[in-house]
């Protein structure tokens, strides 16, 4: 029997805030055509990370891995800093 080898889901991101102890919040932005409308157009989303030791600082681009859950709202973590 094989195992699952599937990569975690990864993002590159920017950090935003690194307000909280042990936590960042990372802006993702995708590029998406409109369905409809066929115009191209910016979309973002935060994800709080965990940031062990407070490494990562505001501006920094970071690619962030999924993990297990950390916290209620955490379930990604800072893989490295670009």
């Amino acid at each position: 029997m094989e195992k699952n080898t599937a990569r975690p889901q990864s993002f590159v991101g920017t950090v935003v805030k690194t307000a909280m102890t042990d936590t960042a919040t990372v802006r993702v932005d995708r590029y998406e055509k409109h369905p409809k409308y066929k115009k191209y157009r910016t979309l973002s989303k935060k994800y709080l990370v965990h940031n062990p030791g407070n490494t990562a600082q505001v501006g920094d681009r970071v690619t962030i891995v999924a993990v297990r859950p950390v916290s209620k709202n955490k379930s990604f973590a800072i893989q490295m800093a670009k």
